[in-house]
């Protein structure tokens, strides 16, 4: 991750430096600590969501047997560590933590002191927390007390597991994702403007699990409006929904619209909309945040700033052509979700302009992840560092 410089605008923003949470000490480890060390992790994936928290995961393993294991399942939720290590005899055991156990006390009581305690003679810790309350202190606690520690096992996939969590806790804000659903040949709906269905099942099943981990998906008023979505995990079970962000300069959406049947509905609208446009909006629960005008509509940067007065650790963008230019032309953009269709449509709605007139303006990504979707193909990609960014 690095600043996002955008396309065209190529707005400034605070670069993510590479250290210190990934590999910052060689560390000391064989096949059995892989192993483990990737249990860990796929506890800490399991769950869904664990915002405003990272997610994080526990395995206390002693003499090649795991005798505890745990995953932090989200706020005021006792941590991984913990769990693991309840009701068992961790002397001498190895605990592998995908994340530097906490030395501060907030709704729950600090792990490292715990840890120790407990008896436990090694601890392998994938990556640091750069969380100003922990960034090592954690780590120094363990070592003090005379605990083995071993850093970096699998950190760049514990980074990944945690990209927002990282990103929100350096940066101050929600990272943003934008998703878009594209045919082979770049667009994002026939010429008639239809766009159901690009993408098949799977991509479907996958983005509906993806709102589940985010905090908040935000649409803008041309989708509300032609497309009227729920934007909710319609997956069986669903435990929980993410927050709604419609962003809607002139008060185009109406307040009837099905984004508005949602615990949390944030309008982002700018003087063009009328007051009781605003009033309507209201009634229907949402709060409405009257920002300053961008280019061809909200100023966006306005926006980020103001959702990260919430603490979010991510918002999923799913809006059409218009919100997307709009998002990469303000520079707001920290990764792509890209799910390919197998269809040529040949013309059709896409992207619009983004200030790019010549090949080096462009800004380029690099890629983190590539995989099938049933039919489909899912590309997830972050800005590229540059000389000189910062990271």
């Amino acid at each position: 991750m690095g600043k996002e410089g955008g396309c065209g605008a190529q707005r400034k923003r605070r670069a993510i430096p590479c250290a210190p949470w990934f590999v910052t000490e060689e560390a000391r480890v064989d096949e059995d600590d892989r192993r483990y060390m990737a249990r860990a992790l796929a506890l800490a994936a399991a769950v869904s969501h664990t915002s405003p928290n990272p997610k994080v995961g526990a395995v206390v393993v002693r003499d090649d047997k795991i005798i505890g294991e745990g995953a932090h399942l989200g706020a005021g939720q006792a941590h991984a560590e913990t769990l693991a290590l309840e009701g068992i005899d961790a002397r001498a055991a190895t605990l592998y933590v995908t994340l530097e156990p906490c030395a501060h006390r907030g709704a729950t009581p600090p792990c490292a002191p715990a840890v120790v305690e407990a008896g436990v003679g090694r601890v392998v810790v994938a990556m640091q927390d750069p969380d100003g309350r922990v960034a090592g202190r954690g780590i120094e606690q363990l070592r003090s007390a005379g605990v083995r520690v071993d850093i970096g096992l699998h950190a760049r996939e514990a980074a990944e597991l945690n990209a927002a969590y990282l990103h929100q806790r350096v940066t101050g804000k929600p990272l943003v994702t934008l998703k878009l659903a594209l045919s082979l040949d770049g667009h994002m709906a026939a010429p008639d403007g239809s766009s159901r269905w690009i993408t098949g099942e799977a991509s479907r099943a996958r983005v509906h699990a993806r709102r589940a981990q985010v905090d908040a998906v935000m649409v803008g008023a041309g989708t509300v409006v032609s497309d009227d979505p729920k934007l909710t995990d319609r997956r069986d079970g669903a435990s929980r929904q993410p927050a709604r962000v419609i962003v809607d300069s002139s008060g185009r959406v109406s307040a009837a619209s099905a984004a508005f049947d949602a615990a949390e509905v944030i309008v982002a609208t700018s003087d063009r909309s009328s007051h009781d446009a605003h009033i309507r909006w209201k009634e229907a629960g949402a709060e409405v945040h009257v920002l300053p005008s961008g280019e061809g509509g909200v100023d966006l940067s306005s926006l980020v700033d103001e959702l990260s007065r919430r603490g979010w650790l991510e918002i999923y963008c799913e809006g059409g052509p218009t919100l997307a230019t709009s998002l990469l032309r303000a520079g707001v953009v920290d990764r792509l979700e890209l799910y390919y269709g197998p269809l040529l449509v040949g013309r059709g709605p896409g992207l619009g302009d983004l200030g790019v007139t010549t090949m080096g303006a462009a800004r380029r990504w690099k890629l983190i992840s590539a995989a099938p979707a049933g039919d489909d193909f899912c590309v997830i990609l972050a800005p590229a560092r540059v000389e000189g960014d910062g990271g």
